[in-house]
């Protein structure tokens, strides 16, 4: 009888341009926490895939509790009582939470005894159920579109749970959530571990794996470098292993040099589809050389005051002014022309369009200009020099370099690539809203010294950001937001980080 739940020997997979995994051999034990650490794009998730019989490796075996398999569908994968919850959620908006659950397992009933009907009133049951043994509270009746994204994520564990896995695995599940969501998430895994479940975590976050895992692998551009057991080693360790060299966890900030006020919100008021103020008479200034940081518990307004002065809402009542200029009712490309760069939230709805190449899209912003046209002739040389450029000096990964479809690359690559073409703009203002989300520590170090940079060149720049600690490095001063107000605008040097959590839950004002 084997150790190990499931085994890895030899794997090796290939796309077109890229060698995913490089033979890589791996055990696995049940009842463990086992994490896989890597960059974007370092084939963590490809061979998770795998497992769940997403795609089939060119070399190597496949072993769970001991037989030899082989998956070429996820219904084979749950056959073997294997699960998973992917980055980006598999599922559909406009079923509810209990036919999300169901799909495809539908329990049937007879009515006489010849007429089948799907019970849905004893499948919403058994959620309840299932949801209270595992202290994933949902209600079953609501459609999955009304619902955040944590409650979605409860929603995916549930999907495995109904289909009574085992083997659970989790790829990036903490990129979309709150600090508060994420320890929420971790208490749950060690619940699971706790009831004799096996979880394989996929993550680049090295606390959540010092928090909970028991050993940890660290993959580099497709090749295993080692197996680690986590209560002997450091995050300093870890780090440097997943990116090859030293990592740098502090950046070094040089003293402030402030110019003119750039941007100037006043009296910004906001209202959502459910006619609520959901941004309340909200006032601030930006200066060139400037990185004004709004900090707040995700849900307090901090989106909706980007998103209105990138143009993508209508505000309610106040105005925006850019370089004295009121911008308040122009367009977004009005607004880009007049030097405003915007990192958004959302970086696959609003960031990238999936089905573009990755060249198509670093020049979207500016496709209508020379060298990408001439004349209104597209000049798709100028879309691949420019896009080649980008790639060496953001190290974005992609498989077919600038042909790349975007859909097909790692959630964080693709958000290395927004990042790379909105800096590119050489826009006076800078908006980065949780630029870093989603992203490895070495891409993390990355992006922040590019933040630091433009903000040496003389640019303003507004950060919005669940990451305390990232806000606290990065600011010079900070605005702290609470259920759309404002609470207090300071100096970064004169708030501590217990202070700015305060204002966060509303405690002082």
């Amino acid at each position: 009888m084997s150790e190990y739940i499931v085994e890895m020997r030899h794997i090796t997979k290939r796309f077109p341009g890229i060698v995913a995994n490089d033979d890589i051999s791996i055990g696995i034990k049940k009842g463990e926490i086992f994490a896989f650490l890597g960059e974007n794009g370092a084939g963590k998730s490809t061979l998770m895939s795998m497992l769940f019989g997403m795609y089939e490796p060119d070399e190597g075996e496949i072993l769970v509790r001991g037989e030899k398999v082989k998956l070429s569908s996820s219904n084979e994968a749950a056959a073997l009582n294997i699960g998973m919850v992917h980055q980006h959620f598999k599922l559909v908006d406009n079923y509810t939470i209990a036919e999300n659950i169901i799909l495809g397992i539908e329990p049937i009933k007879k009515i006489g005894g010849f007429i089948p009907y799907v019970d849905c009133k004893g499948a919403q049951e058994k959620i309840r159920e299932l949801s209270k043994a595992y202290g994933l509270e949902v209600d079953p009746c609501q459609i999955v579109e009304t619902v955040n994204v944590s409650i979605q994520q409860r929603v995916e564990i549930l999907k495995m749970l109904y289909r009574e896995a085992e083997i659970l695995i989790f790829d990036e599940p903490t990129a979309v959530l709150t600090p508060q969501e994420i320890q929420y998430l971790l208490d749950i895994m060690e619940e699971l571990r706790n009831k004799g479940k096996t979880i394989i975590l996929i993550t680049h976050k090295l606390e959540e794996i010092k928090r909970i895992a028991d050993r940890c692998a660290i993959l580099r551009r497709g090749k295993l470098v080692k197996v680690l057991n986590v209560n002997e080693t450091t995050t300093q360790e870890m780090a440097n292993l997943m990116v090859g060299r030293e990592v740098v966890f502090e950046q070094e900030k040089s003293p402030a040099n402030f110019g003119e006020v750039l941007l100037e919100v006043e009296d910004l008021t906001v209202r959502n589809e459910d006619k609520f103020d959901v941004v309340k008479n909200v006032n601030f200034s930006i200066r060139r050389g400037e990185i004004f940081a709004i900090a707040g518990v995700s849900g307090n307004g901090q989106i909706e005051i980007a998103d209105a002065i990138a143009g993508l809402i209508k505000p309610q009542k106040g105005a925006i002014k850019l370089k004295g200029k009121d911008i308040t009712d122009e367009s977004i490309r009005r607004r880009t022309e007049d030097g405003m760069s915007y990192i958004p939230e959302d970086r696959q709805r609003l960031g990238v369009i999936l089905d573009f190449s990755l060249e198509d899209n670093l020049a979207i912003k500016r496709y209508y200009r020379e060298p990408f046209s001439q004349k209104g002739i597209l000049k798709r040389e100028g879309f691949q020099k420019f896009a080649e450029e980008l790639i060496d000096r953001y190290d974005i990964r992609s498989g077919q370099g600038a042909k790349t479809t975007t859909r097909s690359m790692s959630g964080g690559n693709q958000q290395k690539a927004i990042v790379a073409r909105e800096i590119s703009l050489e826009s006076d203002l800078m908006i980065f809203v949780q630029p870093t989300r989603g992203l490895d520590i070495g891409a993390i170090e990355n992006i922040q010294k590019h933040i630091l940079r433009e903000r040496d060149k003389g640019k303003a720049v507004l950060l919005i950001s669940l990451e305390l600690d990232e806000v606290m490095s990065l600011a010079d001063t900070i605005g702290v937001i609470y259920n759309g107000e404002l609470q207090k605008i300071s100096p970064a040097e004169e708030l501590t980080t217990n202070q700015v959590g305060e204002y966060m839950m509303g405690v002082k004002s």
